[in-house]
């Protein structure tokens, strides 16, 4: 008799695991790139080519979790909403198809590759997540600096940082937010080292 009871409750666990016990499906989400690179009618490229480092940052922008923050010091991330690719990949990758579209340099190319580049372009995110306070937001916030592959020396440095509103309570509208305030970023960062280089002529000439 306790053999038959205690088969039958092994049994029914089995069923409940298998029908409630079930993973949740994960979402991924990923950035969009700037749609307005094009550059200005007549204008012609600056003859240097570009070399873009990796962005670095804290060990949570370099894993695929959604970080969230409240109105103290703690933070998470979401278990189940998640990026495509870790956020100092994303942007890095946002940034290079970025320049290479806006057709304002001669070449630019990832650090890693055999071309020997006139510059060097470094970044560091320091925000990219989720405010949870009385009004939801999403906090992008990274600097970037362009280094000359002759001197070593940092020629141009830029610094963004601005809390996009969120347009809903899903996650999905925090990541819409974040995308926005991504590409607003972006396309401050290319009209200022835009504008370093046409106030520099002598920063255009190529290397010999």
């Amino acid at each position: 008799m306790n053999t038959k009871i205690l088969f039958c409750a092994l049994v029914l666990c089995i069923g409940i695991g298998g029908g409630c016990g079930a993973a949740r499906p994960s979402k991924y989400y990923q950035l969009t790139v700037p749609i307005d690179a094009a550059p200005p009618t007549g204008s012609a490229p600056y003859q240097v080519t570009l070399m873009l480092g990796p962005i670095t940052s804290s060990h949570l922008y370099r894993e695929d979790h959604i970080v969230y923050t409240g109105n103290g010091q703690d933070m998470g991330v979401y278990q189940y909403q998640r990026w495509a690719q870790p956020p100092t990949e994303m942007i890095g990758e946002v940034l290079l198809r970025d320049l290479r579209a806006s057709d304002r340099f001669q070449a630019v190319y990832s650090w890693g590759s055999n071309v020997r580049g006139d510059y060097i372009l470094r970044g560091r995110l320091y925000d990219f997540r989720e405010i949870s306070t009385s009004t939801l937001m999403g906090r992008v916030t990274f600097e970037m600096e362009l280094r000359s592959a002759r001197s070593g020396a940092t020629v141009w440095t830029y610094f963004y940082t601005h809390d996009e509103p969120v347009a809903g309570k899903d996650v999905s509208a925090v990541v819409a937010a974040l995308d926005q305030d991504v590409q607003r970023g972006v396309a401050g960062f290319r009209a200022s080292l835009d504008q370093y280089f046409s106030a520099h002529p002598e920063a255009n000439a190529p290397s010999k």
